[in-house]
């Protein structure tokens, strides 16, 4: 099994660092830090574990013109690498968006990073970015928490999130892929997402609701009457219990499957302090990592 990063804050120095760790500062934001160095833009590459790994072409555009105009007011976050050549920590937006622009050298940070750090402030700036798309963002906070061992109320304070929204995000980790497409493609708001969370079918729903274009309250007034079996007349045997969860028990479901990053089904017995919590896993490793979990 592999070894886990035992639970901690965040790493060396990284707190301090992470005051330059900001999307691009407008001209009216306060003054930059001044750089260590220029450094060639040959001389850089970009972090091959990068987690975002998508770059929105036009807003690259858009950046380049502002670098033409204005050259990078907030310089990149580097590490050596040997040779003079550096690795980009934070920045690689704007490293892409210098070579549109043609500069031949880009202003830099170089701080001296293990491999570690170097991918959680990778994760952290991406979360702090205004336009990451909802799963992006829940991606980033379970990364967090599965490779650095972060609480979600570490999160929350290291962040400057609250726990609920960091809860609700990590909820759609638990939706069908076909739904979390809709999430990244914009044709579903987390809004909406978080309400197909409870669903049976969350992917019939999620359809039913583009097709519509149903708000977030329509959608959830289709989840309840898909529960109470109101879509397809009686409800089949098989949910029945399913479909009789109260509201408080389907939300500590969707908080356990949060965090294990697995369906979860909560079985209580009617009338009785008793019942069994049924944990789903889809491949031998979710299997490992949930034995992992129980026996740290």
């Amino acid at each position: 099994m592999d070894n886990k990063a035992k639970p901690r804050g965040l790493g060396r120095g990284l707190s301090a660092l992470m005051a330059d760790v900001r999307p691009e500062a407008s001209p009216t934001a306060d003054a930059p830090r001044t750089p260590d160095m220029r450094v060639p833009i040959e001389k850089l590459s970009a972090n091959p574990d990068q987690p975002r790994r998508a770059f929105d072409e036009s807003d690259l555009e858009d950046l380049a013109a502002s670098i033409r105009e204005k050259g990078i007011i907030q310089p990149l976050i580097v590490r050596p690498i040997g040779d003079g050549e550096y690795q980009i920590v934070a920045g690689e937006r704007r490293w892409r968006a210098a070579q549109i622009a043609q500069l031949h050298e880009i202003p830099v940070l170089v701080r001296d990073l293990d491999d570690t750090e170097v991918l959680e402030i990778a994760i952290i700036e991406n979360i702090q970015r205004a336009d990451l798309n909802p799963l992006e963002e829940a991606l980033g906070f379970r990364q967090l928490m599965d490779r650095f061992g972060h609480t979600q109320e570490r999160l929350s304070q290291a962040l400057g999130k609250s726990r609920s929204h960091i809860a609700n995000l990590l909820r759609l980790l638990t939706l069908p892929e076909d739904v979390q497409d809709l999430v990244r493609e914009g044709k579903l708001s987390a809004g909406h997402a978080r309400a197909l969370v409870t669903a049976e079918d969350p992917s019939e729903l999620a359809r039913k609701v583009v097709r519509g274009g149903l708000s977030v309250r329509a959608t959830e007034a289709l989840v309840r009457k898909q529960a109470r079996g109101g879509e397809q007349g009686a409800a089949r045997p098989a949910r029945g219990k399913a479909a009789e969860k109260d509201a408080d028990t389907r939300a500590l479901e969707a908080d356990l499957a949060a965090n294990l990053g697995m369906k979860v089904s909560i079985e209580h017995k009617p009338g009785s302090e008793s019942g069994r919590v049924v944990i789903s896993y889809d491949s031998l490793d979710q299997l490992d990592e949930l034995c992992g979990r129980l026996t740290r």
